[in-house]
């Protein structure tokens, strides 16, 4: 069986939504990494931005959604027009990371007139580091004993990390390399972990490593001007 290719699904989108489609985008490894898509057991992630969000527009998404679903890919991220323009503020990490690695598959380019501030990307770093953080000690504190279970918690988590490493340098003024062992080597020769802390075999380097960083962004606080 054939599946639907980005493309295809792209064609469908289009004309299932005609004048009511804003932009539909292509966003995360497969944007950042060429080939990844293929490799990434979670599919392929893309943002669709729509005029507005009611039961017709779901109607007429079912058919091309099946389809790209069967595939193993997760159905679109769904914001209005006027939820992606103010919206900037509430996930300034997301919108930054999307940013630099993207592709319009169909409508227009969205970024006209998004802004995102510094200091909201730290503060939503802070946030989510401390929050990972704490939820990481509490299941370390669970299944110390069980190190298998520990190095799945940390492969399940990687990712999300990834991202947190990303803001991290681009708040130090950094251009986060897209491959995610470069990404490793330089965030952990800014924050100071080694490179190998996050490939699971030591899941206690890997929790140092995310203290380490959480204890960064903190600082980025106090230090600022």
């Amino acid at each position: 069986m054939v599946r639907i290719t980005l493309d295809a699904f792209a064609a469908r989108v289009s004309a299932a939504l005609g004048p009511r489609l804003g932009t539909l985008l292509l966003y995360g490894s497969a944007a950042r990494e060429p080939g990844a898509g293929s490799r990434d057991p979670d599919g392929v992630n893309t943002l669709l931005i729509v005029d507005a969000v009611d039961a017709e527009l779901f109607t007429r998404l079912g058919p091309p959604l099946h389809e790209w679903m069967k595939a193993h890919h997760p159905a679109p991220l769904v914001m209005t027009d006027q939820e992606w323009r103010d919206s900037a503020d509430a996930f300034p990490i997301e919108y930054e990371d999307i940013r630099a690695h993207h592709r319009v598959l169909a409508g227009r380019e969205p970024w006209q007139g998004i802004s995102v501030r510094r200091e909201d990307v730290r503060r939503q770093l802070e946030q989510e580091l401390m929050g990972k953080l704490i939820h990481l000690r509490q299941v370390f504190a669970a299944e110390w004993g069980n190190p298998k279970r520990l190095q799945e918690v940390v492969r399940g988590s990687r990712a999300g990390f990834l991202t947190m490493l990303r803001a991290a340098l681009r708040l130090a003024g950094r251009t986060p390399p897209g491959d995610p062992a470069a990404l490793v080597r330089e965030a952990g020769a800014l924050i100071g972990f080694p490179p190998d802390a996050l490939e699971g075999a030591d899941p206690a380097g890997y929790l140092d490593a995310m203290t380490r960083t959480a204890t960064y962004v903190n600082r980025m606080e106090r230090n600022a001007p």
